[in-house]
């Protein structure tokens, strides 16, 4: 069948492409530097931040290790048990240890388990289809020779996701940070 809309729009289309305009657009070269940079920056920034985000969650995490170590001491040596320390009053030394990146009276959540053995220890993460759950959370330093983990938990916000490539594991684009420290307790004096 002849369409005449068809005939027209390819007669139309041939006149266009072999338009002296059609021509100079073609051949020209003087903004190839400019499309070539235009096609390649997005995806060269967005690599650059996702990079920045990845050295900056590793940062994070090594600064909650290190607090979680410090922490750990506290109730290894058996300060916190003697001095009576609350949660609130455990988590304020936590915070202490801790500066700039975090929003620590806030975001960080403290766990203190204490267990008969080392192989009893639950090292699970307390995270339900995607939320993090604080309810399962306690204080418990022990006492003297007691198995104690203390772990700590920090909802950190991922900014960058690249090419599928996700950072987050908790659902609202969060990371949930943990540091943990494992020990046996000294035998401190406990008055």
């Amino acid at each position: 069948m002849f369409d005449p809309l068809k005939s027209t729009l390819s007669a139309h289309t041939v006149r266009l492409l072999a338009s002296p305009l059609m021509h100079r657009f073609v051949s020209q070269r003087r903004a190839s530097t400019t499309l070539e940079f235009g096609l390649l920056a997005a995806p060269f920034i967005a690599l650059i931040f996702a990079i920045m985000q990845t050295g900056i969650m590793f940062f994070a995490g090594q600064t909650l290790e290190t607090a979680a170590a410090t922490a750990g001491r506290l109730i290894l040596t058996g300060q916190a048990q003697t001095q009576g320390w609350t949660a609130a009053q455990f988590k304020q030394q936590v915070c202490n240890a801790i500066t700039g990146i975090f929003n620590c009276q806030s975001g960080l959540y403290i766990d203190v388990e204490t267990y008969s053995s080392f192989a009893a220890a639950n090292l699970g993460m307390p995270i339900t289809n995607g939320v993090f759950d604080s309810a399962s959370l306690g204080y418990n330093p022990g006492g003297p020779g007691d198995i104690v983990v203390v772990r700590l938990y920090y909802q950190y916000p991922v900014y960058v996701n690249l090419l599928g490539f996700n950072l987050s594991n908790l659902n609202g684009g969060l990371n949930l940070l943990t540091a943990t420290s494992v020990f046996k307790n000294e035998p401190y004096a406990a008055t």
